[in-house]
């Protein structure tokens, strides 16, 4: 089973900028997509953007296209998520996954399976006004 490791995060004023990566800890990320996925408590877990396994494709939620960028760095087993001209709405724990069922194209997110095989350990974004 694929370890995700996430790192970055932390809290910044509104407008402001933070990256998030996502390190793969057994196998290069190159094999399958990778998603991102915010969630807030008490609330369910949303998609925010996916990027395809050669890096191909890319896709983003409409709360944030335009100010997120999901990009791999192949050579680190990476994926990193910038996110920029943050707000107060996009304070959430933050969670990268990756499943070999897990597809992304310009039109978004296809999961052939209803689990994901790997987690991240979740990073927290917090957006102060």
């Amino acid at each position: 089973q694929v370890q995700l490791v996430e790192s970055g995060g932390g809290s910044v004023q509104s407008g402001g900028s933070l990256k998030l990566s996502c390190t793969a800890s057994s196998f290069s990320l190159d094999r399958y997509a990778v998603g991102w996925f915010r969630q807030v408590p008490g609330k369910a877990r949303e998609r925010v953007a996916c990027i395809s396994a050669n890096a191909g494709a890319t896709y983003y939620e409409e709360s944030v296209k335009g100010r997120f960028t999901i990009s791999k760095v192949s050579s680190k087993h990476t994926e990193l998520l910038e996110m920029n001209n943050l707000k107060g709405d996009d304070t959430a724990t933050y969670y990268c996954a990756t499943d070999p069922g897990l597809m992304c194209t310009t039109r978004g997110f296809h999961h052939t399976r209803t689990e994901f095989a790997s987690w991240g350990q979740g990073a927290q974004v917090t957006v102060s006004s």
